[in-house]
């Protein structure tokens, strides 16, 4: 017997409510940090593990930060507490419209995921800054290297990157287009073998670690224009004008998983070996 539709409202309910990590989910974000960690040095490993130490200093024991793969995800925890931390919510993202050219002049005040990039790193690198100072710059680094990568966080169509788009998936219904780009169907790409998880070659870390955060954010900006929008709506998403959302949820079925996949999956490999690149310089 078919379940009723409530009960569908009540598994996304639950789904849907509150957790310590979203962007990307937990599992993205662990993989880019696992990938970081393969591909660093023993050297930035260790430094690594010498900030980790002040973890206490910075006051957040409802979310741990004990290595990377903590590290990944705690500038999401630390966002319940907004009294203390609400001012960092316009950090994990950059709404830059997909229907206009390429534009990051929004992120002129340092209030979105790229610029936040490059100023972690930049504190990070300041070996004359306190132990506590650093691994906040760290975990900061960690998590917004993630955020870029999803497309969503990158680029937006006046929806607050998808948030607005309201989206079916699979057996699942009323979710939205940013939500299931998160979590959903990133998962199984992510998990498909080869393992994206493992020490990649120099000339592997050659051909995908270079750029700078503008470089990536174009990047991430066009396949949210032509792969996550396009998809989702079936179509060219600017033909109608950049601000007219769709009528009804869209549908994101098989074809669209099949066809978003394989760039999923480049966007977290990107990021883990970006993200090496980057603790390599800051740490090595």
């Amino acid at each position: 017997m078919k379940p009723p539709r409530f009960f569908w409202a009540i598994l996304l309910a639950i789904l849907l409510l509150p957790t310590p990590a979203r962007a990307w989910g937990e599992y993205g974000h662990k993989t880019v940090a696992d990938i970081a960690q393969v591909n660093v040095s023993a050297r930035s490993r260790l430094a690594m593990q010498k900030l980790f130490k002040a973890q206490a200093l910075l006051g957040t024991p409802a979310c741990g930060l004990a290595n990377i793969r903590d590290a990944s995800i705690w500038a999401d925890c630390i966002r319940r507490d907004r009294l203390r931390w609400g001012y960092t919510a316009p950090w994990h993202y950059q709404n830059v419209n997909i229907c206009k050219g390429f534009d990051l002049s929004a992120c002129r005040d340092g209030n979105c995921v790229s610029a936040q990039i490059d100023r972690n790193f930049a504190l990070l690198k300041n070996k004359a800054l306190p132990d506590h100072v650093r691994l906040e710059a760290l975990a900061f680094l960690v998590h917004f290297v993630g955020d870029l990568h999803q497309p969503l966080h990158a680029g937006d169509r006046n929806d607050r990157g998808g948030n607005d788009v309201k989206a079916d998936f699979g057996i699942i219904p009323g979710a939205n287009l940013h939500w299931v780009w998160d979590g959903l169907l990133a998962e199984r790409p992510i998990s498909a073998k080869p393992d994206i998880v493992r020490l990649y070659n120099a000339d592997e870390r050659l051909a995908t670690n270079g750029g700078t955060s503008e470089d990536w954010s174009r990047e991430a900006w066009a396949l949210s224009r032509y792969v996550a929008y396009t998809r989702a709506l079936d179509g060219d998403p600017c033909a109608l004008g950049s601000a007219q959302a769709p009528t009804r949820p869209v549908n994101i079925d098989e074809a669209d998983v099949a066809a978003s996949g394989d760039a999923l999956r480049l966007q977290i490999q990107r990021a883990g070996l970006r993200l090496a690149r980057l603790l390599e310089e800051a740490l090595g």
